[in-house]
């Protein structure tokens, strides 16, 4: 009788610790699935969809060149150039808004409504300097200028953020600095329509004044 009662409570005790492991087990689980619970899309028009998105492994590119060139190509392909950031309990998900040169769809976009980021340095109309530090002050200026001051961004919505490194800087710190521009802007104004560039700056810089011509020769 005594060895039933003891292969009984053996058999309890068991089953006790294997569902204990099972709770446990879910409890782990659930907690990795809260892990990544916050999802986040910065860039991307409410008529867009997620499935045009084409991941750019920032990994697979040798310079920076490379990855801005990419990232057009897939505007001309119809789709969406992005970079996904899984920074600790947030997924962010984020869309460039290159144009396709390889035809007219691209627009002229003036100088005043762009602010960019070149080096993990800030420049506004291609003379004022900032530190990153200094990004959620600049950011904040053009976003709520709305037309004031004539050398700032007519309004939020025309707002554009070029991001571009040289030949000789690596892009490693690519990730930290769209973490830290879409979290900015998100503390600034609650919203996500963020319209970032990857941009190749040497592209961009304005051809070289004519020399002027000595009338004494």
């Amino acid at each position: 009788m005594r060895t039933k009662i003891k292969s009984s409570s053996l058999i309890l005790l068991i089953l006790t610790i294997i569902g204990c492991g099972n709770i446990d087990k879910k409890e782990k689980e659930s907690k990795e699935k809260e892990t990544y619970l916050i999802q986040m899309e910065f860039g991307k028009l409410a008529s867009e969809n997620s499935s045009l998105g084409v991941e750019l492994k920032t990994n697979q590119f040798n310079n920076w060149v490379d990855l801005v060139e990419r990232a057009g190509k897939i505007v001309c392909n119809d789709s969406l150039p992005k970079i996904t950031l899984k920074i600790d309990n947030k997924t962010k998900t984020i869309y460039f808004r290159n144009p396709c040169w390889e035809d007219d769809s691209y627009k002229i976009i003036k100088q005043k409504n762009v602010i960019e980021i070149y080096n993990n340095k800030i420049f506004k109309n291609r003379e004022s300097i900032f530190p990153i530090d200094s990004l959620k002050s600049v950011l904040k200026r053009d976003i709520e200028n709305n037309g004031g001051n004539p050398m700032l961004s007519e309004n939020s919505e025309k707002l554009m953020v070029f991001i571009s490194y040289d030949k000789n800087n690596g892009f490693k710190n690519l990730s930290n600095t769209l973490n830290q521009l879409t979290e900015t802007y998100y503390g600034i104004t609650n919203k996500t329509d963020i319209k970032i560039w990857l941009t190749d700056k040497e592209f961009f810089n304005p051809p070289p004044r004519p020399e002027e011509k000595n009338d004494n020769n």
